[in-house]
C-alpha cells in the first residue's frame, strides 16, 4: 500500500506546488491523476520517490517511510519504484538495449554502475522487456533514431527492469499522437493487470483517466479536489478543476 499524508511542497520562489495532499493507494490499483498544467501533478509523483524533496508530510510504501529515509535506505526503496517520464529521459547516443538496462543500476555495486557492466541475466531480461513492449527488433538502434511512441516504450521497459511494486507515470502520453497514446495506455494496463504493479498515472485527458483508472484523483492549485470512481467523474465535476470550455 502507498500512503501519502499531508504532503506539501513550497519551492524556493514561494510557489506552493502541493498543499496538504493525503490519499492511500491499494496494492494493484491503477490510479489516474488529472489537473491543469501547474496543478502539482508532476511535483506529487516526484515527491513520492523524492526526486523532489517535500517541504512537509509523509509518504509510506508498505510499512517503510520514504520521506526521511537516509541515502542507503532510499536507494533500496527506489528499486521498488519505477518512473516513466513525459520526455522519456533516454540517453540519445546509446542503444535502446543500454537505455533499458539502466533500470538495473540501482541493483549494481557502485563500481559496476560506473563501468556500465551488466550481468548476462540483466541483458537477457532487457531483451525480454523490449520484446514485451514491442520494440525488441530495435534493441541495437540508437535511442535518438526512434519515434516518440517507441521512445516511451523504451522508458516503460527501463522501468520494468526494476521489477517495481509501484510505477509512477508522469504524463506518459502527452507528447504522443492519439494512436501511440492508446498503445502506451494499453501497455500500462497490461502491466497493472498481469504483473500486479500499483500504478499512478498523470494525465490531461479525462476520457483516458475514466477509461483506464480504477480510481481518479484531481489536483487544482496544489490541492486535492477530487478522489472518486471513474463513473462519478462527470462534466460538472471536471469543470471544477479544469473550468468550462
Amino acid at each position: 500500500m502507498l500512503r501519502v499524508e499531508q504532503l506539501s511542497k513550497v519551492y524556493p520562489d514561494g510557489t506552493k506546488a502541493l498543499k496538504d495532499v493525503s490519499f492511500t493507494v491499494k496494492p494493484g490499483e491503477f490510479l489516474t491523476i488529472l489537473g491543469k498544467s501547474g496543478s502539482g501533478k508532476s511535483t506529487l509523483l516526484r515527491c513520492i520517490n523524492r526526486l523532489v524533496e517535500p517541504t512537509s508530510g509523509h509518504v509510506y510504501l508498505g510499512d517503510q517511510e520514504i520521506t526521511g529515509a537516509g541515502p542507503g535506505l532510499l536507494r533500496k526503496m527506489r528499486r521498488r519504484i519505477g518512473m516513466i517520464f513525459q520526455q522519456y529521459n533516454l540517453v540519445d547516443r546509446v542503444s535502446v538495449s543500454t537505455n533499458a538496462l539502466t533500470g538495473r543500476l540501482g541493483y549494481l555495486s557502485p563500481w559496476m554502475s560506473l563501468a556500465g557492466h551488466f550481468p548476462r541475466e540483466s541483458v537477457d531480461r532487457a531483451h525480454e522487456h523490449l520484446n514485451r513492449v514491442g520494440i525488441g527488433d530495435k534493441a541495437g538502434r540508437r535511442a535518438d533514431a526512434l519515434s516518440g511512441g517507441q521512445r516511451q516504450r523504451v522508458g516503460i521497459a527501463r522501468a520494468l527492469m526494476q521489477n517495481p511494486d509501484l510505477l509512477l507515470a508522469d504524463e506518459p502520453v502527452s507528447s504522443l499522437d492519439p494512436a501511440s497514446a492508446r498503445t502506451i495506455m494499453e501497455l500500462l494496463k497490461e502491466i497493472n493487470e498481469k504483473n500486479g504493479v500499483t500504478l499512478l498515472c498523470n494525465l490531461h485527458l479525462p476520457g483516458l483517466a475514466r477509461e483506464y483508472g480504477h480510481r481518479v484523483l484531481a489536483l487544482k492549485a496544489g490541492e486535492l479536489v477530487f478522489d472518486g470512481s471513474p463513473e462519478s467523474l462527470d462534466k460538472q465535476t471536471i469543470e471544477t478543476f479544469y473550468g468550462s470550455s
